[in-house]
């Protein structure tokens, strides 16, 4: 059993100085640094002496913090039930059989879609309840809002235009209320979930999450209604099947998440104005390029070529955005982890092994080796989470955002702890394994000692 091989050390120029909202908590740490060894979380020894120090005791939970937690669990059974009775609806709208056959067949574009974004999501996982909320509020409320607002713009877009309503609706109305109501919800997220929306990737996959709960509910609409028009023939859906579940299963994703990186961006590096004002300017790209896609459905036999020359390179630099954005989380996340290791908490080593794909990769391997890759995962997840709560202080400490700030040192020094705990734990997994595997080897030789034949 080996340990990992050396890290690359940390980039030249890393800050070598805590902010001054961390200095008061360091001096507590550090206020006697020769007087006793170092324990876990200060320094890395792996002599005798650094297992006699106990992992600190966890942090208790505050009482505080609950009210949040509950109004997430009933807006979450409040969206799944409006989205159960959504769907109940239209059920009994085209027909069960119907809507039992369509919504099959939308499972298949939303499984892609749930899996991309899983996929994305995967440096820093959202919580699992925010991204059902985002799902709920796309496939019930969203499309529930989205019919009875359409309802009223489509007829002032109409007012004294010569257009046809089926042009107006699809390129105009559609794109404005739609894009309207998802992004609603990503803004709610935000603001239920602030201490978990932490970057443009978070956006991507919030809003995608909304955007494909919208695309579910809408494709078994426009299933059924293809399904009844072709009097229950399977050719006569197999066509919006191929052009909405197979040929464009990221569309509705795709447009929001424009709106989401926005979101995303501004909950990174500004307060919740920022956001607010973030959030009505990606609502351009987001409609605009929703009205792109809706008008090409016009365009007859020439449909497959404006696919192919101007939706096909979009959706390729939508895949090099979301790459391009995957890796500023990298560096961030190697950034703002570097600046605790001149104090103690992470060694250089630790840095590039915690905020790296490859790093990460060697060391789940390594800890697989002594069946700790659950411990290294909590782990990672821990590093993470302080990385991108670190942010958030520096930048509210810009704005000066008092409540946040006090808030937001409370939970360092809470992941501080937990990840020195989880660190113990780990090095004492693989110093137990270590000591196992050095008795089974001296037992092992004595075995072969006492069977070799005497001279």
């Amino acid at each position: 059993m080996t340990e990992p091989g050396p890290w690359q050390q940390p980039p030249a120029g890393t800050p070598q100085q805590q902010p001054q909202y961390t200095q008061q908590y360091l001096q507590l740490q550090h206020a006697q640094p020769y007087a006793q060894p170092p324990a876990p979380g200060t320094a890395l020894s792996h002599t005798h002496n650094y297992w006699a120090h106990p992992a600190p005791a966890p942090a208790r939970k505050k009482v505080r913090g609950r009210g949040a937690k509950v109004t997430n669990i009933i807006l979450l059974c409040v969206l799944a039930l409006v989205t159960l009775v959504t769907l109940v609806f239209f059920a009994l709208s085209i027909g069960v059989n119907v809507f039992l056959v369509c919504g099959a067949l939308a499972l298949i574009p939303l499984t892609i879609c749930v899996a991309t974004l899983m996929w994305i999501d995967r440096w820093e996982p959202e919580p699992l309840t925010a991204l059902a909320l985002g799902f709920c509020w796309g496939a019930g409320m969203a499309v529930i809002t989205t019919l009875v607002v359409g309802s009223w713009v489509q007829p002032l877009l109409m007012n004294g235009s010569t257009a046809e309503g089926d042009t107006v609706g699809a390129v105009i109305q559609a794109p404005l209320v739609e894009e309207f109501c998802k992004g609603a919800g990503v803004l709610l997220l935000f603001f239920l979930r602030r201490r978990t929306f932490d970057g443009p990737i978070d956006g991507v996959v919030y809003a995608g999450m909304v955007a494909a709960g919208f695309a579910f509910t809408e494709n078994i609409l426009y299933f059924g209604q293809a399904l009844q028009e072709a009097q229950g023939a399977p050719a006569g859906i197999l066509g919006i099947f191929v052009l909405r579940g197979l040929m464009s299963p990221f569309a509705h994703v795709m447009f929001t998440a424009t709106l989401g990186v926005c979101v995303g961006w501004a909950a990174r590096y500004g307060g919740t104005w920022t956001v607010v004002g973030a959030w009505a300017v990606g609502l351009v790209p987001a409609m605009l390029l929703h009205g792109l896609w809706n008008g090409s459905a016009f365009l007859g036999g020439s449909f497959f070529i404006a696919y192919v020359v101007l939706q096909v390179p979009l959706f390729v630099l939508f895949i090099v955005g979301v790459i391009l954005l995957r890796r500023s989380e990298a560096k961030l996340t190697r950034t703002r982890l570097s600046e605790y290791v001149p104090s103690g908490w992470f060694t250089p080593q630790e840095v590039p092994m915690l905020a790296t794909g490859g790093g990460r990769r060697r060391a789940l391997t390594w800890s697989k080796t002594f069946a700790a890759a659950a411990t290294m995962k909590e782990f990672i997840r821990l590093a993470t989470r302080l990385a991108f709560t670190r942010q958030r202080l520096l930048v509210d400490s810009r704005g000066h955002a008092q409540g946040r700030i006090a808030a937001g040192q409370e939970l360092e020094m809470s992941l501080l702890n937990k990840i020195t705990a989880v660190r113990s734990n780990l090095l004492g997994q693989h110093a137990a394994a270590t000591w196992h595997a050095q008795q089974a080897q001296q037992v092992l030789l004595a075995q072969q000692q006492y069977r070799q034949p005497p001279y």
